[in-house]
């Protein structure tokens, strides 16, 4: 922007410059040219006034010799049949027609102009009267008023260039504060914000963004909010079951259940917790994607056992950070974990492999039929709300990565968790 308005200025403010120094610098060297023929006519009027007095050649001599361009040898004077007096340049038949007319006027000769006057002598007689006019003395003053001309309007178009660019600086700074804070709240920096500067266009845009902004967040954490309600409602059929646990008689079976029911309430007020932290609280602070796998795997461990399932896990042997909550990369363990639970039968082994890049879950079960309708949100084939896949596809995309549903070494499924951002 700011290099198009200084190349912008700079087409105007030329072609406005050439629109008026090319006239006027016809205008100059035409005046010079009149100043100089107006000189030769004054040269020409006084030996006009010689020859009215005589015709004696050794007058006019004098005369001639009296004046500046007679002394520059400039002057001549034709007398009818009689050769021309001083230093002639003329062609003789422009004198002759001037002779004839009685009338003064120009002609160019090589190196300059003459100007010829006719004047009467002794009655019928006409003498001419030539005056040479150099072109140095035609164009006297020329070259420097063009120089000076030239310089101004060079002048000029630097200065309009510089204005135009002064200009470009505040709108290119302000549009380019406009657009880092876009790009800073595109990149989940939901408390950046715009100080209006430049045009009121662009104070305009920077408000309306910032009134986006505050309004964005506003409806964030009411999203949350709601949320974190909806969670807090599931406290009384938890009290519920809990109080029904407490009946079970002493044993496996009653410390399991307890357990589960302490997770599960473990899970709930987590859920609860960070759904009401406002979201400009929420950072994204670089998560061990090993510590979390081992905390969750010991609560599907458990379960696991009770259902006959064969687990392994594979490469967790060295911290994996990645740029995720905490809260989202729990949910997307237990996503990836619960799916083989969910949809693949009791006794069906399952394989957890972690990498530098890749966090990888694979079961024995039947498989996916229509690995991208299970990344749609809401979509589920086994009676779910859809919700876990969709999960995990929304944070491998936000980690610049991806998520791959295909067949696993085990024959069941098997979904890859791409973290192209991941930092071990």
């Amino acid at each position: 922007m700011r290099a198009a308005l200084a190349r912008l200025a700079l087409a105007v403010t030329s072609m406005v410059a050439l629109s008026f120094v090319v006239p006027l610098a016809l205008v100059v060297m035409e005046i010079a040219e009149d100043r100089a023929l107006a000189d030769a006519h004054q040269q020409a009027v006084g030996m006009v006034a010689a020859l009215t007095v005589t015709d004696d050649p050794d007058v006019l001599t004098r005369a001639m010799a009296a004046t500046s361009a007679g002394a520059d040898n400039r002057l001549a004077v034709h007398l009818p049949g009689q050769p021309p007096m001083g230093t002639s340049v003329a062609d003789a038949g422009d004198v002759e027609l001037v002779e004839s007319r009685r009338q003064a006027t120009t002609a160019v000769v090589p190196g300059g102009q003459v100007y010829l006057q006719a004047t009467a002598i002794d009655g019928n007689r006409t003498a001419v009267i030539e005056v040479f006019v150099p072109d140095a003395d035609l164009r006297r003053g020329v070259d420097v008023a063009w120089a000076a001309m030239a310089g101004m309007s060079l002048v000029l178009v630097a200065g309009s260039v510089f204005v135009a660019d002064r200009i470009g600086v505040r709108l290119v700074r302000a549009a380019r504060s406009l657009a880092g804070a876009a790009r800073a709240f595109g990149a989940k920096d939901l408390s950046v914000r715009v100080t209006p500067a430049g045009p009121p266009e662009l104070r305009e845009a920077a408000t309306a963004f910032n009134t986006m902004a505050d309004r964005m967040i506003q409806f964030i954490d009411k999203e949350r909010e709601l949320a974190s309600d909806l969670s807090h409602r599931l406290h009384t059929p938890l009290t519920a079951l809990r109080l029904d646990a407490d009946r079970i008689p002493p044993g496996p079976v009653a410390d399991r259940v307890r357990q589960a029911v302490s997770d599960l309430q473990h899970e709930i007020d987590e859920i609860i917790s960070g759904a009401r932290r406002p979201v400009t609280e929420r950072t994204d602070a670089q998560t061990d994607l090993v510590e979390v796998l081992a905390d969750r795997l010991s609560f599907w461990a458990v379960l696991a056992d009770d259902h006959g399932r064969p687990w392994q896990v594979v490469g967790a042997d060295r911290p994996v950070f990645v740029n995720v909550p905490e809260e989202d990369l729990i949910g997307v363990v237990d996503a990836l974990i619960g799916n083989v639970f969910e949809h693949t039968p009791q006794g069906t082994p399952f394989l957890v492999t972690v990498s530098d890049d890749a966090l990888t879950v694979s079961d024995a079960g039947p498989g996916i039929r229509d690995p991208r309708a299970a990344l749609q949100r809401g979509h589920s084939g086994g009676g779910s709300t859809g919700l876990g896949l969709s999960i995990v596809h929304r944070v491998a995309t936000e980690l610049g990565g991806g998520v791959r549903i295909d067949r696993g070494e085990l024959g069941g499924a098997r979904v890859t968790l791409h973290l192209k951002h991941a930092l071990s």
